[in-house]
């Protein structure tokens, strides 16, 4: 194949998706609101195709203005941006992939923010908009001022350090003991599985620090080569797989003088430590969970022993869900009367709903699914939710912010479409997503009045999503279905795209615009595309959620359910069906086409997991359990073992199976085990390599190209040549 055969123009979709990093570069983000409401600070680069990121305030006043609060192009001189081998796994971990400011942190008052920029600490005196840098060793990793805005702690070299706000008195912490431990950072497994990016945490009082330690000699070693620099060095990497030890990891209270008192709790029975809050409003806190995920102890700490103390043990089942800011306490003013540990803030799994509980008290019903509080105030908590399973209508793809207090749930969000908030001193900036817009909207409240909006330089996509969100199926399986623009009845059944990622949190069916863009393109080559979340997905109920613990067969049973239930209603031309996906869903995808493919004629399989053994533990663990344990449902649920393929059937259909090759997360290794294996089964199929690509795809051009290569092969491979780019 040369490349006259894939037309590519300067202004075309995939061009535009790729360059404006998925219609994320210009949007204003990370936002945080000062505690006299005064100020709403933000990072957004400069316009919808530039990947450097700034620092900006919103000052609210009667007449509120924004304003830039530090420049990476002054600050770095206009030299090149250079990031460090740790700090470019951070963002792997976290998906970043622009650049500049991407991440700042701010002390109690909201008045100095502290940044790192090419590996050096900066701060930016919030209230005068000045920003400078402190002269400290680097490359510098999370810095973090103190609450009172005294000092930033920081991390170099898994050491974690501690300077003046004035740039006097840098000093050591905590220094790693060897070459296997770091402190301060968060390790593999927390970062990406657990949703715990930090390694230290602040006292109110700023006189000291919870400092975490990992220890990583134990962790299985992996080589990540680079074939197409074979004079380079294969990257080593510590990458705890199934069964395997993870990293050891401790936690310790470090004051101002280096002098430290390690915090003790079982870590062989609870070695996953998911969570620590420390706030003014009660002892730290912290959340840790049993490696099996099953049992989980909120445990409130002694600060000057390390002494803990056990507030509350959770135990399920099946598994016990991590959800964004949660475990925290909650202000004297929002708690019953009694002790501290009934001021308890969780989101719990009760009575077959997700709920927002305050110490025994659930303050949700089963009609919302409390996806993550927000904030904790003192007469209320702001979490994100969906529709529940006793919800009074469908609510499809939706997530809205609640007010929740003793009174019940108050939705503040409006209209259909994806809502998020942050909140302090009595502002709330409310981000809103509709299916009916490009972009997002960010509007300032106060007391629930809009004040102010926070401009976006997001660009306008070059097609618009036409995205219709409906139920299929018995088990009403949330769906998305997207048809080439300008379609009417007379021009017949369309042969289907499904589009899914289809598993555990990776929710696809949004009531938002931008995110179905790439399926309405792909619907306007010629495809009716379907995208659907079934069982495994969130947003819905644990029950639904739990449903795949030890087998993975669901998330495809229920794409076919939602493929067959939505030809009732519109164009599907079921004789030629194709499945393409990402990550899990390009594991969805190969699993179709090898275990039905009576139903899936085609399929383009990216970034897949494929032998299960080879994923990390505590993702693995906590559906499948352990190699060690549960070999025979390692062997089930993977698409190829030690013996080759796994239970395919005929006929062979055809594969693209793409990787990167520099992906440190589902390691290439899935990939050529697969393509391995069907070559020895004689199965047909195609391998695209990408040399430098990890787990994202960043780079422009490979972006774009990557979309006008699967166009091609799926049109191929369902007899659809004569069909040609339809838009731009």
């Amino acid at each position: 194949m040369t490349s006259t055969q894939l037309p590519s123009h300067p202004l075309s979709f995939p061009r535009q998706y790729a360059r404006t990093q998925r219609f994320t570069l210009g949007v204003p983000r990370t936002f945080t609101v000062s505690p006299d409401g005064a100020r709403v600070v933000f990072v957004r680069s400069s316009s919808g195709t530039e990947r450097s990121h700034a620092l900006w305030v919103l000052d609210l006043t009667d007449d509120p203005r924004e304003r830039l609060a530090a420049d990476p192009e002054a600050l770095l001189a206009g030299a090149a941006e250079e990031l460090s081998a740790e700090e470019r796994a951070r963002r792997e971990r976290s998906r970043e992939g622009s650049g500049g400011i991407v991440g700042y942190a701010v002390d109690a008052a909201v008045e100095l923010a502290a940044f790192a920029l090419s590996g050096r600490l900066f701060a930016a005196e919030l209230r005068a908009g000045t920003a400078r840098e402190l002269p400290v060793p680097g490359p510098v990793i999370d810095p973090r001022p103190s609450p009172d805005g005294r000092y930033v702690a920081y991390v170099v070299g898994g050491a974690l350090r501690v300077t003046g706000a004035d740039g006097e008195g840098d000093r050591a912490l905590a220094e790693p003991e060897d070459a296997h431990t770091t402190y301060g950072l968060a390790e593999f497994v927390a970062a990406e599985e657990m949703g715990r990016s930090r390694g230290f945490w602040w006292s109110p009082d700023s006189d000291r620090l919870l400092v975490a330690r990992a220890h990583d000699r134990a962790v299985r070693r992996w080589w990540i080569a680079d074939p197409a620099h074979p004079e380079r060095e294969p990257q080593v990497v510590p990458y705890p797989a199934a069964g395997t030890p993870n990293a050891d990891v401790r936690l310790y209270v470090v004051d101002l003088a280096g002098e430290r008192t390690e915090v003790e709790w079982d870590r062989e029975r609870y070695p996953y430590l998911a969570r620590v809050h420390w706030s003014a409003d009660g002892a730290p806190l912290l959340l840790v969970q049993a490696r099996d995920q099953r049992t989980q102890l909120h445990l409130a700490v002694d600060p000057s022993t390390g002494a803990t103390r056990t507030v509350r043990v959770e135990e399920d089942p099946v598994w016990l869900e991590l959800l964004p800011g949660a475990p925290a306490w909650a202000p004297q003013e929002l708690g019953p009367e009694g002790g501290v540990d009934e001021r308890l803030v969780r989101i719990a799994d009760e009575g077959g709903a997700r709920v927002l509980a305050v110490g025994d008290r659930a303050l949700t019903s089963a009609a919302l699914h409390v996806r993550a509080v927000l904030d904790v105030g003192a007469d209320d908590v702001l979490v994100s939710a969906s529709a529940g399973e006793e919800r009074a209508e469908p609510e499809t793809g939706e997530i809205h912010v609640y007010r929740v207090g003793e009174r019940g749930a108050e939705r503040i969000s409006e209209g259909v479409g994806v809502h998020s908030a942050v909140r302090g001193g009595g502002v709330t900036v409310l981000v809103s997503a509709r299916p009916d817009a490009p972009g997002s909207v960010a509007r300032v409240l106060r007391d629930g009045a809009e004040v102010a909006m926070i401009g976006s330089y997001a660009e306008k996509p070059v097609l618009s999503a036409d995205v219709r969100l409906v139920e299929g199926g018995a088990r009403r399986i949330p769906c998305a279905v997207l048809l080439p623009s300008g379609y009417t009845e007379g021009d017949g059944p369309l042969p289907v795209l499904m589009d899914p990622y289809g598993g555990p949190h990776g929710q696809r069916v949004v009531a938002a615009h931008n995110p179905h863009l790439t399926s309405q393109w792909f619907a306007d080559q010629g495809f009716a595309v379907i995208v659907a979340d079934g069982r495994g997905a969130p947003g819905r109920s644990p029950g639904w959620e739990k449903a795949i613990k030890n087998d993975l067969t669901p998330t495809l049973d229920d794409q076919i359910e939602a493929l067959h239930a939505l030809a009732k209603d519109f164009p599907l031309d079921l004789g030629r069906v194709a499945i393409r996906g990402w990550s899990y869903g390009g594991y969805l995808a190969a699993l179709g086409v090898l275990r039905r493919p009576d139903v899936f004629h085609a399929a383009v399989v990216g970034a897949p997991v494929t032998d299960f053994r080879l994923y990390d533990t505590h993702y693995t663990e906590r559906y499948l359990g352990t190699p060690q344990d549960d070999p025979e449902v390692y062997a089930a649920n993977s698409l190829v073992t030690d013996d080759g393929l796994v239970a395919p059937e005929e006929p062979a259909r055809p594969m693209m199976i793409i990787h990167g090759l520099a992906d440190d997360n589902v390691v290439v290794a899935h990939t050529l085990r697969l393509s391995s294996a069907l070559l020895a089964a004689g199965r047909p199929h195609e391998v695209l390599p990408l040399t430098g690509v990890t787990h994202m795809t960043p780079q422009e051009q490979v972006a774009e190209n990557l979309l006008l290569l699967q166009v091609e092969f799926l049109k191929r491979s369902l007899g659809l040549e004569h069909q040609g780019f339809n838009t731009p």
